[in-house]
C-alpha cells in the first residue's frame, strides 16, 4: 500500500492545563495511520519525558517510527495553546527545541527519497531555523514521482516571503486556511484576491497541481486541473478547531493514496476536518460515521 511521510515537529499541545500530542506534521502522520495508511515520521525529539512519551504515541496511534532522531541539548516542545469562545486555537510557540534540529545529510536524503513514498508532507515552522531548512530541503529536491503537499500552517512570527516561495516550488498540492490566502495574496501578490483568483494565480505561477483553501464552517475550496469545486460546511458543534486542518490533510492525503478522485478525496477531508473540529483534541477516536467511512468506501 502506499506509504506517506511526514516531515517536522512533535510537540505537547498544553490546552486548559492538559497535554495532547501534536504539532501539525505528526497530527498528519497520526490520522493517515487511523486510516490505514502507512504513516511515518522524519522528526527529532528530545531526551526527556515528553520525548519518551512522544515514542509511545507513535506506538499507540501506528506512527512509524524508522526516521525518529533524537538531541540530548534540546527539549521536545511543548505549546501552550487558548482557545477562544468558538474554539479557534491561539499559539504560544516556543522557540530552539528539538525539532528544529532535524538532521538529513545527502546520504539520509538519498535514502529516504530511494524509500519510494507515494506523498510527502511538510509545512512552513519547522523551517524557521537553518538546521531543520537545510534538511528539509535536501529531501525535497530528491523526490521525484511524489505526491508533495505543502501544509502552509503559518505560526506567529516564523515565515518569511523566502521561506513561503521556495517551499512553492517544490509543492505539488498546495494546503491552507482562508486566512492564510489573504496573507500569501499580500505577500506573494502585492494585492488581495479571492480565494479562488489566488488558487489560480499560484497554480499557474509555481505549477502547483492542486490548491486546496480550508474554510471552517464554510468548507473548503479545491482548485485543480478539473476547475473549482466548493464543498459546503458539515456542521457540527465546535469544541476546539486544534488539528481540524491537519485532519482534513491526512483525509485528502488517504484518498489521493488509494486511488480516488480529487474531489472524493476532498469530500472525505472536509468531513474528517469538521469531525476533529467536533471533538477535543487534535487526534480523537473517530466515531462510527467516521469508520464507516473509511471502510464503506474505502477512503483510506
Amino acid at each position: 500500500m502506499s506509504r506517506v511521510l511526514s516531515f517536522g515537529a512533535i510537540l505537547w499541545d498544553i490546552i486548559e492545563g492538559i497535554p495532547y500530542i501534536g504539532g501539525a506534521p505528526f497530527n498528519v502522520a497520526a490520522h493517515l495511520a487511523k486510516c490505514g495508511v502507512p504513516s511515518y515520521m522524519l522528526t527529532c525529539l528530545g531526551r526527556d519525558d515528553f520525548g519518551r512519551r512522544s515514542l509511545a504515541e507513535m506506538e499507540r496511534l501506528g506512527v512509524q517510527q524508522d526516521y525518529v532522531q533524537f538531541d540530548s541539548e534540546h527539549p521536545t516542545a511543548t505549546v501552550v495553546v487558548s482557545l477562544s469562545e468558538t474554539g479557534q486555537p491561539s499559539y504560544d510557540v516556543k522557540d530552539n527545541v528539538s525539532y528544529d534540529c532535524i538532521r538529513v545529510d545527502e546520504a539520509l536524503a538519498d535514502a529516504v527519497a530511494g524509500e519510494g513514498f507515494a506523498a510527502f508532507c511538510f509545512g512552513t515552522i519547522e523551517q524557521r531555523r537553518p538546521v531543520a531548512r537545510r534538511s528539509l530541503y535536501n529531501v525535497l529536491e530528491r523526490l521525484n514521482d511524489a505526491h508533495v503537499l505543502y501544509d502552509v500552517n503559518l505560526r506567529l512570527h516564523y515565515y518569511s516571503r523566502e521561506i513561503v516561495q521556495k517551499s512553492l516550488e517544490h509543492t505539488t498540492i498546495l494546503k491552507l486556511n482562508d486566512e492564510e490566502t489573504r496573507v500569501l495574496s499580500e505577500m506573494l501578490f502585492e494585492k488581495s484576491l479571492s480565494q479562488e483568483d489566488f488558487a489560480r494565480r499560484v497554480r499557474d505561477d509555481y505549477g502547483i497541481a492542486t490548491v486546496l483553501v480550508t474554510r471552517g464552517a464554510k468548507g473548503c475550496l479545491l482548485v485543480s486541473h478539473n476547475g473549482v469545486t466548493e464543498f459546503p460546511g458539515v456542521s457540527v458543534k465546535v469544541a476546539d478547531a486544534v488539528g481540524a486542518g491537519d485532519a482534513f490533510a491526512a483525509g485528502f492525503l488517504a484518498g489521493l493514496c488509494s486511488g480516488e478522485s480529487l474531489e472524493q478525496a476532498t469530500e472525505f477531508a472536509n468531513r474528517l476536518g469538521a469531525f476533529v473540529a467536533s471533538q477535543r483534541g487534535a487526534i480523537p477516536e473517530y466515531d462510527q460515521e467516521i469508520r464507516n467511512m473509511i471502510e464503506n468506501n474505502q477512503a483510506c
